[in-house]
């Protein structure tokens, strides 16, 4: 039955940190990605302590601490400019034991990549879930190249992920959330001034709300959502519409604008689950990152909850022995509370960030900049919970 054999399909965060984290067992693992190659695509992300915990499991952490490129403090303002709050990211790391890591997302799944031993990551293989296994008899993947089978498939094929249909295909599935999410990174501009570049922030305006955050080479990754209905799309592309949107906000926003390349802006209308899933495995295969449970990103979880996915995955079967099957029920009871309760907090940020009304947004603008006049830790609250996770 191969027990300690792993096939992940999908080569995204989840997938390979899953493949990592195994791998560092000694488990033998495949990874089989669709695209023909691991491209340096994405924009960045952020890894709070929660997630650099998970990455220690397997030696991956102080790496990724490396990769921190903003070791001061950010602010929440208004489109006008005014600073509701600040929120200081080295008391981040002393109240949740480091602080928070932004990164390219390229950077971070080359480093995954790297600790995958030579022939582990197949690209250009599209697989499918053929037999999800049981306690005796393996789980089998389909290719093109023919059938494998193991003890173990890890399925980190994306949010719209066939495997999640294939295992529960009585789920009614994903819905659209109502907000739209756009990402780039650009060179920092001419017109950025030094504060300007070491500070990130993010802005709150009516329906929609921007971000900036300096990444370790000096460039600035740039975030945006906004309220707006599924399928919309302007004649002028994203980066006119991000124009549109928010070219009349504070700097730096409009000095981004400029220096954004429009082939470089990434666009992505949001779904969530209608309801969790019944369980985050079926036999022998589990599901991890937002296949098993897509989130808003206004938390910054949605990667950090993929990378806790992979690394709990392989604590628990290094705990298992020689039974990897009888972990799993373990997984699910571990991971399915968690990863629904950081999607409804994500969800409840969301709908804070894009408030449209006018007595809704003064009363959010007056509770934000009290909270701010409390000092940081009060700010910061908002993550307790989850950016103290430890494995």
């Amino acid at each position: 039955m191969q027990d300690h054999r792993a096939v992940v399909i999908g080569g995204g965060i989840g997938g390979l940190t899953a493949a990592a984290a195994l791998h560092h067992r000694s488990w033998d693992v495949t990874v089989l990605e669709r695209a023909p190659s691991v491209e340096p695509v994405g924009a960045g992300i952020g890894l709070a302590a929660n997630a650099q915990a998970a990455l220690d499991t397997f030696g991956a952490g102080d790496a990724v601490r490396a990769l921190a490129g903003w070791h001061a403090g950010g602010g929440l303002r208004l489109p006008g400019g005014t600073r509701l709050s600040w929120t200081d990211n080295e008391a981040a790391g002393r109240r949740y034991g480091s602080p928070l890591v932004v990164a390219h997302r390229a950077d971070l799944i080359d480093l995954l990549a790297a600790r995958l031993p030579d022939g582990a990551l197949r690209t250009g293989t599209t697989a499918t879930l053929a037999d999800p296994g049981g306690p005796d008899r393996p789980a089998r993947v389909t290719t093109g190249d023919g059938e494998l089978t193991a003890g173990l498939v890890v399925a980190a094929d994306g949010i719209h992920s066939p495997t999640r249909r294939s295992l529960f295909p009585g789920h009614p599935g994903l819905r659209y959330s109502g907000i739209t999410c756009w990402r780039t990174v650009v060179p920092r501009p001419a017109a950025v001034t030094d504060e300007q570049a070491s500070e990130a922030h993010e802005t709150w305006g009516r329906g929609r709300h921007w971000g900036t955050i300096p990444l370790h080479d000096g460039r600035l990754y740039a975030y945006a959502g906004a309220k707006v209905p599924a399928g919309v799309r302007g004649r002028d592309g994203e980066l006119a519409a991000l124009r549109h949107l928010f070219g009349d906000w504070h700097q730096p926003v409009p000095a981004i604008l400029d220096a954004a390349d429009p082939a470089a802006v990434l666009r992505n209308e949001v779904h969530t689950l209608a309801a969790p899933l019944p369980a985050h495995h079926r036999g022998r295969t589990v599901l991890v990152g937002d296949a098993a449970h897509p989130m808003l990103p206004n938390l910054a979880q949605g990667g950090c909850q993929a990378i806790e996915d992979g690394a709990v995955l392989a604590l628990l079967l290094a705990d298992a022995g020689n039974d990897p099957f009888a972990a799993l029920p373990e997984y699910t009871r571990r991971r399915l509370p968690r990863t629904t309760e950081i999607v409804r907090r994500s969800a409840r940020v969301a709908r804070l960030a894009t408030l449209s009304s006018a007595p809704a947004r003064a009363v959010r603008a007056g509770a934000v900049a009290l909270a701010g006049r409390l000092g940081p830790a009060l700010v910061l609250r908002a993550h307790d919970g989850i950016a103290d996770w430890r494995p």
